[in-house]
Formats: structure tokens, sequence, C-alpha cells
């Protein structure tokens, strides 16, 4: 079963059952029957659209009061690093509602953002905020490198990356290179390899853009007493240049 089959009817009716308890109003078989009559056809991207085109016919106009209801329904964080695709795939078609319409409230887009990444991924609903407010959201994505959830201080590295996939390319990594560098230095001596791979996929695509910036930070690190978890992060960001070089 590909990835985009999950996004069906079934996905719909799960989503529609938890917005029915915090908005009663919500008319729960027309959102089934929206979906369900347009996902067939439809890769993977296109059936997150259909989603977000049902949110927009049956939730209210306000997209504030929309982000409280999914606010309710997010259920428990995750308890470990793992399990954001298998117990809380559901929620993609919220990140994607987020994705489209979240610079209409920087700050509640933020912050919910921050929530549902402790349940499912934030990385590509933070993209369309780092670009409409790049230092007002890099900033605030620094205070999440230092965070105590591990989604957190994982979403902080993931989603400033230059090329992450199934997304457009970014450049804040130059454009706020400083704080960008701060982000990075936060987490170079994280414990979870969860986050060590974010900040290692971080360094191998700005070397294979920008490789003096890359070799920049690397340089800082090792002015410090290296520690095992800052030396696999710097393998990690050299394998396509190490690759390339054999």
């Amino acid at each position: 079963m590909k990835v985009k089959d999950y996004y069906n009817a079934d996905c719909a009716k799960i989503l529609s059952q938890k917005i029915k308890t915090v908005f009663p109003d919500f008319n729960e078989k027309a959102f089934i029957k929206y979906v369900d009559t347009n996902v067939s056809d439809k890769e993977f991207s296109e059936r997150m659209d259909v989603f977000v085109d049902a949110f927009e016919l049956y939730l209210p106009e306000n997209y504030e009061n929309n982000i409280k209801i999914f606010d309710q329904i997010l259920g428990a964080e995750l308890e470990q690093e793992t399990g954001m695709f298998s117990e809380g795939w559901w929620l993609w078609p919220v990140g994607r509602y987020v994705e489209r319409h979240g610079i209409k409230n920087n700050k509640i887009s933020l912050n919910f953002i921050k929530e549902l990444t402790k349940r499912f991924t934030g990385e590509y609903a933070i993209r369309p905020l780092l670009a409409n407010k790049p230092k007002e959201t890099i900033k605030t994505m620094e205070k999440w490198s230092r965070d105590g959830n591990v989604h957190v201080r994982r979403l902080a590295s993931e989603g400033v990356r230059i090329s992450l996939p199934w997304s457009k390319k970014i450049y804040i990594a130059i454009d706020e290179f400083e704080i960008y560098k701060s982000i990075l230095t936060n987490l170079k001596n994280d414990k979870s390899k969860f986050v060590q791979k974010s900040v290692g996929n971080n360094l191998n695509d700005l070397y294979k853009e920008f490789p003096e910036k890359a070799n920049e930070i690397i340089k800082e690190w090792k002015k410090d007493n290296l520690t095992k978890e800052t030396l696999w992060i710097i393998n990690h960001g050299l394998r396509s240049i190490n690759k390339k070089n054999k």
C-alpha cells in the first residue's frame, strides 16, 4: 500500500469524528463525501490539497478558530522518537492546512506547529512562515533548538534545511546564517540520533551549495573537544562530498 492510499475516505472519517467532538456543527458526512469523491485519481500531494479544500468548505472561514479546533484534536504527545508516521499519520492534512494558511497569523501558527510536531511533524508547515517572516520565525526556531522535547529540537533543524525532501528549496541558512549556525551548534551534541541525522542532513545540504559556509561551521566546532555525537554529525554531513571525491 502506497503512502498516498492512506489518505482516503477512511482518513476523512477519522478526522471528521475527531473534529465533531469539539465542533458539533461540523458537517461530517459532507466532508467525507467530498474527500471520497475527489481523491481517487490523485497523487499524494494532490490528495493533501483535497483534504485542505474540504477543511475550507466545511470549517469556519476564521483561521485562528480552526487552529483552536485542530489543537483540541491533537491527542497525546509521542513518548519516543518514532511514531510520527505510524501513530500521527492522520495529522498530515492538518499540517497541510497550516502550510497553506499559516502566514495569516505567524504567532498562532508557530505555537501550533510546535505542538503538532510533538505528534506528527511540522517541517513542511514551517517553510512558508520562514519565507514570509524569516527573522521572526528562525528566532523562534533557535529557541526550539534548546527545547526539552526531541521532536521540537529536531524540527528546529529539519525546518531550516535548504533541500527538504518534497519541499521547495529555501535559503534561510544563508540569509540568516548566524542564527542558523547557532541552531546547528545548539544541537551538535544532542544525544538523539533522530536529531543528529537532521543536523547532518543540514550540513550535507549546505555543503552541496555553499561548502565554504559548511566548512566555517565545522571549523568552529573543531575548536572544542569534539564529542562522538558531533563527529557523527560531521561525518554524516560530509557523506555526499566524500562519495563524490572517491
